[in-house]
């Protein structure tokens, strides 16, 4: 049942992620005037394609991972296609391709700002910067000493406190100097003082009292606000992460599509929100990974055309084409390397 989860979630995820990607290809190619063949949900053979009144082609393929958009005049022609003079990508100005290969990960950033905005807005996020308690623990001191769900932390022993690290920390280093400590309580109108013992905890190995954050939900404008920021911080992680792998500071942990399969089950399984989350994050991923100047990546190509910007001279296109295909064998030896490595890795932990 989980297997049959995780490839669910897995196609899901990529479908979404990917055709949202080539969404921004295409959108961006009609706005400028270049002739794009086909756009296709899935890949593999067509089980049903119709031609729009401008002669593109919309296909429907048997596997639903992911999908493409096929531009004309990049060497990808069908037997019976023509590129229609002037409309070809190649035969572009260098900003209008430049454009075209920078808005599929554009939209994937879109895609991962919105989805977590839908996030903030409609499940919310743990409340960090207040002391409401938003869940009892059962078992744990707060329990018997009859906290409840709703109240506000105020003060531990004698000192006020106004946000939840700070609450936690100040209960944490006054139970290790002696278990019982008096916590300040805001219940509706009504302020309590009340004595709780909070001995070490041998699970978690320190004090615990046995409260949770309240969530706070944001309004449609603070969830767009603070999803761009969220997403922004998210970003600079990754580039840092990364920064760090190259240069040794730590071992490289690369996850492929089973690795990745199996996190999307596990999303699944942990609700909707936790999916759209998850979702978020992949998006993200993929946007800011696939601008990485690396052939056969988009990234790649956008070099390419940044050089030919600068030198105002193009590099031959058979060159170039050299280059991604050699690229992609490259990027496909790496999956391939990675997915070993998730199977292998998998069957360990069962």
């Amino acid at each position: 049942m989980h297997l049959l989860v995780s490839i669910i979630a897995f196609v899901i995820v990529i479908a979404v992620c990917v055709i949202v990607h080539e969404y921004g290809h295409y959108i961006t190619a009609k706005i400028l005037g270049v002739q794009v063949h086909e756009f296709a949900f899935g890949m593999g053979p067509v089980i049903l394609q119709r031609r729009d009144k401008s002669g593109m082609l919309w296909s429907w393929r048997a596997f639903p991972v992911g999908g493409f958009c096929r531009l004309a005049g990049m060497n990808e022609e069908d037997e019976g296609e023509s590129v229609i003079s002037g409309r070809g990508f190649n035969e572009q100005s260098a900003w209008k391709r430049f454009l075209i290969l920078l808005n599929g990960s554009a939209f994937n950033i879109l895609l991962a700002v919105l989805l977590m905005a839908v996030f903030l807005w409609g499940h919310g996020v743990l409340d960090m910067n207040s002391t409401r308690i938003g869940e009892i623990m059962p078992g744990f001191p707060s329990e018997q000493a009859g906290i409840q769900v709703g109240d506000v932390v105020q003060s531990v022993n004698g000192e006020s406190v106004s946000r939840w690290r700070e609450m936690s920390e100040k209960i944490r280093v006054e139970a290790g100097k002696n278990e019982s400590v008096t916590v300040g309580i805001k219940r509706g109108g009504e302020t309590l003082t009340l004595t709780v013992n909070v001995p070490d905890n041998k699970e978690y190995g320190r004090p615990m009292l046995g409260i949770s954050p309240s969530y706070v939900r944001y309004g449609i404008f603070s969830a767009l606000r603070n999803s761009a920021s969220y997403t922004y911080r998210m970003t600079v992680l990754m580039l840092r992460g990364l920064a760090e792998l190259v240069m040794g500071y730590q071992e490289a942990d690369v996850t492929g599509p089973v690795g990745i399969a199996s996190m999307s089950g596990h999303a699944m399984r942990s609700g909707l929100w936790g999916f759209i989350s998850f979702i978020s994050i992949i998006a993200l991923n993929l946007g800011i990974l696939n601008l990485f100047p690396i052939p056969a990546l988009d990234g790649g190509r956008i070099l390419f055309v940044l050089l030919e910007m600068i030198l105002r001279r193009r590099l031959p296109e058979k060159v170039e084409n050299w280059i991604h295909t050699a690229g992609f064998v490259v990027l496909i030896s790496l999956m391939i390397l990675v997915t070993c490595k998730d199977v292998y890795n998998l069957f360990l932990t069962h």
